[in-house]
């Protein structure tokens, strides 16, 4: 029976897989699906539940409190006597009571634990929101390498065809007796060098698949493909709007910014140890009373006539508690300028990787164009050699460095081309933050 139990869940997870794979995956697929599924991320939710149970104990703090407690004590020898007297009797009482305590001012302890319990659900919350952040543009980081080397392989693809179209012409051309039997091991010597980049290339889109798959959180990358983007050349912004937009959108920047705040409120919540309390106290009770070789009352009769009510107010002025509060004072604000570092140490981090983003980017986009031109002259420079080489009046040399010529130019554009996208995506994340 566990038998068949286990294997009725491996179907439905295969069953399940071959759904999510049923059609390529969008780029805001891939980016929806990790920030929902990324263990990162679901540890991070934990603690916005932990932030948000801090709240309800800061509130319940505010509650008052009610116990009650009973006592039943045997004394052997010498006890007091109803007479205010001592005799050698045995004795026992039982006693119990109820009582409620009242906070009715806490020096603003509890009002300022509730503001820093709030602010730190806040903390958690853009913590959180950084983390998805982050998995995000890992995600669309590994998906332009997916695209990347799938051009890569398709490049390499075009010229391994190329090479097995001229070993056939030179075949043809052995059989009608125009040239040399040993130019055909030259062109397949070729043709098997080009086979083993494909072999290579296809390997790496495999490879960054996994990698992408892995991101994802997915149960395996077997079947699992992506779509290709449908965009143009996009616009590069500045890096004084992308800062400006980070600023005021940036999650890392807002959760630093919040730790700040919270470190400040601890501060105020620590001196609440110099301000005086005051409690409203109530309570009731009533006790049973025995002698022995005394007659004693009923201990209906005494739990009657015992029984008492009393009210109260406490007030508790500190005057000295061994410095706690002074060192507390002192350790929350040695917590707040670490997190003014902690926040001036991001902020500056975070206009560097963008500078860095943007010149990355200018840098990769005049690559690009540049080899887009230089490409358009290779392809025109095969052309032309390719022909002379049909017609014998190139040698296989001259032929194989203009086919080799146009494969590294076309590497060139296509490495170009992705960075120029994934450093306009880096300074997208950093202006937008996915919104």
């Amino acid at each position: 029976m566990k038998t068949l139990y286990k294997t009725l869940i491996a179907l439905t997870l295969i069953a399940q897989t071959a759904d999510a794979f049923a059609e390529a995956w969008s780029l805001d697929s891939c980016v929806s699906h990790a920030v929902t599924r990324n263990i990162s991320v679901l540890q991070q939710e934990l603690r916005i539940k932990e932030g948000e149970q801090g709240i309800i104990e800061a509130k319940d703090r505010f509650l008052p409190s009610l116990e009650a407690s009973a006592s039943q004590n045997f004394n052997f020898g010498r006890g007091l006597t109803a007479q205010n007297t001592y005799a050698d009797r045995n004795t026992s009482q039982f006693g119990w009571n109820a009582g409620m305590s009242l906070p009715l001012f806490q020096g603003l302890a509890e009002y300022r634990n509730l503001k820093v319990s709030k602010l730190v659900l806040k903390q958690y919350i853009y913590e959180t929101e950084a983390t998805k952040d982050n998995i995000a543009l890992n995600v669309i980081s590994q998906y332009l390498q997916v695209l990347y080397c799938k051009e890569v392989a398709q490049s390499a693809r075009s010229q391994a065809e190329l090479s097995a179209f001229e070993v056939e012409r030179q075949k043809a051309l052995i059989e009608a007796g125009k040239v040399a039997e040993a130019s055909l091991y030259d062109m397949e010597a070729v043709a098997a060098q080009d086979r083993l980049q494909v072999v290579t290339a296809d390997n790496d889109t495999k490879t960054a698949l996994v990698n992408l798959a892995s991101l994802l959180q997915l149960p395996s990358a077997e079947g699992f493909d992506i779509k290709p983007l449908q965009q143009g050349e996009p616009s590069i912004p500045t890096p004084d709007y992308v800062y400006a937009e980070a600023m005021r959108c940036n999650n890392s920047i807002l959760g630093a910014r919040q730790a700040v705040n919270v470190a400040t409120e601890r501060i105020s919540y620590a001196k609440s140890g110099y301000i005086p309390t005051l409690r409203f106290n109530a309570g009731l009770g009533s006790s049973y009373y025995r002698l022995g070789g005394f007659d004693n009352d009923s201990f209906k009769a005494q739990m009657k006539h015992n029984f008492a009510t009393y009210l109260g107010f406490s007030l508790s002025i500190p005057i000295f508690d061994g410095f706690n509060t002074r060192n507390s004072v002192r350790r929350a604000k040695l917590q707040q300028t670490s997190a003014k570092l902690d926040l001036d140490q991001k902020q500056y981090d975070l206009y560097k990787n963008i500078q860095l983003a943007y010149y990355q980017a200018t840098g990769a986009r005049e690559r690009y164009l540049t080899s887009q031109e230089t490409l358009e002259k290779t392809k025109l420079s095969f052309d032309s050699t390719r022909e002379r080489f049909n017609l014998g009046r190139a040698t296989q040399a001259d032929y194989e460095q203009a086919k080799n010529n146009l494969f590294r130019t076309e590497i060139t554009r296509i490495q170009a081309h992705y960075e120029y996208l994934i450093r306009h995506r880096i300074l997208l994340f950093y202006a937008n933050a996915r919104k």
